[in-house]
């Protein structure tokens, strides 16, 4: 079984791309999805219907290197037939039915470094979290393995832990059906 350039089989049953350039957009979907379906030539293609007039693109990095936005996500979900639901962090975690949701992708501040060297700035790094055989993990692509988060408590503790810090934006993967139905959203 071949994989894609970068992806860990560790655990075998759990896909998961390393990070590579600023592709950490491209990362969290695949990861999201389990498996390969999209490429930085995807993206790019996606970041070029988005603002097809545009001489600077403003969905990714000035350089080329990857750095895409929300918008990029969305209409990649979009042409799969999936949506992104934006979590309102206002509501309180209990209120979101995990059953319902394919899979998250994160939007979290991440430091920059050049090697050893910290710098004092932070960029933005989206990471996939997506339950595979009754277990949540937190596939960041900058992390070497899956990092297994438990069940349904412990996703939520992870979540309660990265809102918790600030700047972190929850995007719920989930069919297009529950995203009519708002059954992604437990109300009682």
């Amino acid at each position: 079984m071949s994989q894609a350039p970068g992806a860990q089989p560790s655990p075998p049953s759990v896909y998961h791309e390393r990070q590579r350039l600023e592709l950490c957009a491209v990362h969290a979907l695949n990861n999201v999805l389990q498996q390969q379906l999209f490429s930085q030539e995807a993206a790019d293609e996606i970041c070029k219907r988005l603002a097809p007039d545009s001489r600077l693109n403003p969905h990714r990095s000035l350089l080329g290197t990857g750095n895409y936005d929300v918008n990029v996500i969305m209409a990649a979900l979009q042409g799969l037939g999936l949506a992104a639901v934006w979590w309102d962090r206002r509501r309180p975690l209990s209120q979101l039915a995990l059953p319902q949701v394919l899979g998250l992708i994160l939007n979290l501040p991440s430091p920059v470094s050049l090697g050893l060297l910290s710098l004092p700035l932070r960029r933005r790094h989206w990471v996939a979290l997506r339950q595979v055989d009754g277990v949540y993990y937190n596939l960041d692509s900058k992390l070497r393995a899956p990092e297994a988060l438990g069940d349904e408590d412990g996703v939520r503790a992870f979540l309660a832990a990265a809102l918790a810090q600030g700047l972190c934006e929850v995007l719920l993967v989930v069919t297009k059906e529950v995203e009519e139905k708002g059954c992604w959203l437990q109300t009682d």
